[in-house]
């Protein structure tokens, strides 16, 4: 008499259970690295809106602003945050800086994202890959790998 198995055997379970445990540790410091740069990204954004008014000022002026409010800025720029920056500050030099903190990542928490004005003979571009930004080359936006 033919005796049919029902169900899986106990080495097929452990099987699938190895797979996944497998696929689980891939997986988990791949969407760290993702939620992490995520984060960074609201420093890219909260620094962009910075750059227009910023921008202005030397196209019309040649120089860069020693004020943040002669730039059209608010008086107190590090009232300028989010959920992962404390503050955006603006550096006499056309250097843009944002602070990681609060529900920040502890990889990037107290880390500094800096964007550093090139101007480029009536225009000007934006490089992110200086000394003032240290946040981890592999958590900053795909622009900053390219020097932008």
């Amino acid at each position: 008499m033919k005796n049919l198995q029902k169900g899986f055997t106990l080495i097929e379970l452990m099987i699938v259970v190895a797979i996944i445990a497998i696929l689980a540790a891939i997986a988990i410091p791949a969407y760290q690295n993702y939620l992490i740069r995520s984060q960074v990204s609201e420093g890219a954004v909260l620094a962009d809106g910075v750059k227009t008014p910023m921008a202005e000022f030397y196209a019309n002026k040649g120089y860069w602003p020693t004020t943040p409010q002669s730039a059209g800025l608010p008086s107190n720029v590090a009232s300028i945050s989010g959920k992962y920056v404390t503050q955006v500050s603006v550096a006499t030099s056309g250097k843009i800086i944002a602070e990681f903190g609060g529900q920040a990542n502890s990889a990037i928490n107290g880390a500094f994202f800096a964007l550093s004005a090139i101007p480029n003979g009536g225009s000007i571009s934006w490089s992110c890959n200086n000394a003032a930004t240290t946040v981890n080359a592999k958590y900053l936006p795909s622009s900053c790998n390219n020097g932008g």
